[in-house]
């Protein structure tokens, strides 16, 4: 992923930042507990297609 796209990008609902988890290939927003996938290296900012986390995966 390329660093200042990281740097860029926030969550699309809260605006919050992104956290970059690379052995899964996510962004993380912590406040919505919502992962949003990087499929061919372009992440894929839709809250349809964001998986929900568990509170253990957000802590």
């Amino acid at each position: 992923m390329d660093r200042k796209l990281l740097d860029i990008l926030v969550c699309p609902i809260c605006k919050g930042p992104l956290h970059y988890r690379k052995e899964v290939n996510e962004l993380v927003c912590k406040a919505d507990r919502l992962a949003y996938p990087i499929r061919d290296d372009i992440p894929v900012m839709l809250e349809d297609e964001a998986r929900r986390l568990s509170l253990e995966e957000v802590e």
